[in-house]
């Protein structure tokens, strides 16, 4: 696997490993959450071959029906066992790894819950006694390795997660995808589409730019697509006889892809007054986006625009009252207030909420109404409170590693976010510099020109 994947790997093989301890009686519960394409199934096949085991897998995506899992009673016409007693027939075994995969798309029908039949099934403490509908006798299920899959942790009812032991997988890194690519994917769709090494290899900086350009998503399902339609593309001109060998690189991508499909953020030219950049996360990755604040004669209200959630609309609001409320420890003259601010945040038609906005709208707010230009090579998250605290945030990870490859050499995060830069690869920790500030003078100081932090006021030079 590639590197970075260790350590919910590790986590696994820990609960498995005690699993496999003959005087554990008990196999503890695996819940792998995390987003499609980055090796939850794939990691449970590993488990069942490397603890020597039968595998099984069933599909809850969809499933509506309580006697899906527990069975019908054979008084009905067509009755048969319930899932769980299927599998374990086509197992053969009483210890097998028992797949339960998209356990967080069950629904709710009118007959019955079937989340609430799986309270019994995964709990260690009752499954050795599951009863069947069909069989109408008591079933031990204490010796299966269940692991259960999910892409939204937050679908799943509480009760049935108290069971469960959450091992949490994080979308690949572009170093990543291209180590997997490099490894695994590459050689496979060589070989799907009948060619061999010597007719075709792919440069680093072709894998690169189909990652970057041609996919977005946080695991490798929709780069395999593309390595394999690059692929057959190669054969055919190879079946033709337009050429024998190929040797794919960043510019034959374009040639055999088409244009980009995605255009990633990159980092400003030049600095400006009220834009500033910041650092989001979705769960296909992090990026950069620019905050803008225009003053304009008006009554002193704020205007929003951008798709913003309550909670980012609340972030603007908390950081304009700061300003409001602090204006001569930023140079901010007083008249500045009587004005109109809009603030914009692109692109108008993707929806966007969460905390983490806080610093970077305060920043722009106050590069607009003090009339310095906020630094174009810094990029800044964080969530602010009326007292001008940076509070810690999420996804640091992703968002830094974003911010990386659209062209920032400078990152301001919460001083409390200290310990998630561990999670950074050495290579990215050692070419950034990055600023941890527990107040929002401190931010402003390093992201707009010329400024400084003197005894609490912000200076110019």
């Amino acid at each position: 696997t590639a590197e970075g994947a260790e350590p919910e790997e590790a986590e696994a093989s820990s609960s498995t490993t005690a699993a496999a301890e003959p005087e554990n009686d008990r196999n503890p519960i695996l819940l792998f959450v995390g987003p499609p394409g980055v090796g939850k199934t794939s990691v449970a096949k590993s488990i069942a071959r490397a603890m020597g085991r039968e595998y099984v897998r069933i599909s809850l995506g969809g499933v509506r029906d309580e006697a899906d899992i527990r069975g019908h009673r054979r008084t009905y016409v067509g009755a048969m066992p319930g899932r769980i007693v299927q599998g374990m027939k086509q197992a053969g075994t009483l210890n097998p790894v028992f797949l339960l995969d998209e356990v967080d798309k069950l629904g709710m029908g009118h007959q019955g819950d079937p989340s609430s039949a799986l309270l019994e099934v995964l709990d260690p403490a009752q499954n050795d006694t599951f009863v069947d509908h069909y069989l109408g006798v008591p079933f031990d299920l204490s010796e299966v390795q269940f692991i259960c899959t999910a892409n939204y942790l937050q679908n799943i009812p509480g009760a049935l997660q108290d069971r469960m032991e959450i091992v949490e997988f994080a979308g690949y890194t572009e170093v990543e995808k291209l180590e997997i690519a490099r490894r695994f994917l590459t050689p496979r769709q060589i070989r799907q589409t009948g060619l061999s090494d010597e007719q075709i290899t792919f440069a680093d900086e072709a894998i690169k730019e189909i990652i970057s350009r041609h996919t977005r998503e946080s695991g490798v399902r929709q780069l395999e697509r593309e390595i394999g339609r690059l692929g057959r593309k190669v054969a055919r001109k190879i079946a033709v006889g337009q050429t024998l060998t190929v040797d794919v690189n960043k510019d034959q991508v374009q040639e055999l892809l088409g244009r980009p499909k995605v255009h990633p953020e990159h980092a400003a030219d030049t600095d400006q007054i009220g834009v500033v950049t910041g650092m989001f996360y979705t769960p296909v990755g992090g990026d950069i986006m620019f905050v803008e604040a225009s003053p304009m004669p008006g009554k002193g209200e704020l205007v929003l625009t951008g798709q913003l959630g309550d909670v980012m609309k609340e972030s603007a609001r908390a950081a304009w009252t700061y300003a409001k409320a602090h204006a001569e420890e930023m140079a901010i003259p007083s008249e500045a207030f009587k004005q109109d601010v809009h603030i914009h945040v692109p692109a108008g038609a993707i929806p966007k909420d969460g905390p983490s906005a806080g610093v970077t709208m305060a920043t722009a707010l106050v590069s607009a109404l003090a009339g310095r230009p906020a630094r174009s090579d810094v990029a800044m998250t964080g969530e602010i409170t009326l007292a001008g605290r940076v509070l810690p945030i999420g996804g640091l990870k992703e968002k830094v590693l974003g911010a990386v490859r659209a062209g920032i050499s400078t990152i301001i995060i919460p001083a409390k976010n200290e310990a998630d830069l561990e999670d950074l690869p050495d290579a990215i920790r050692s070419e950034l510099k990055i600023h941890l500030v527990e107040h929002l003078g401190e931010a402003l100081a390093h992201s707009l020109r010329d400024a400084k932090l003197v005894e609490g006021r912000l200076k110019f030079e």
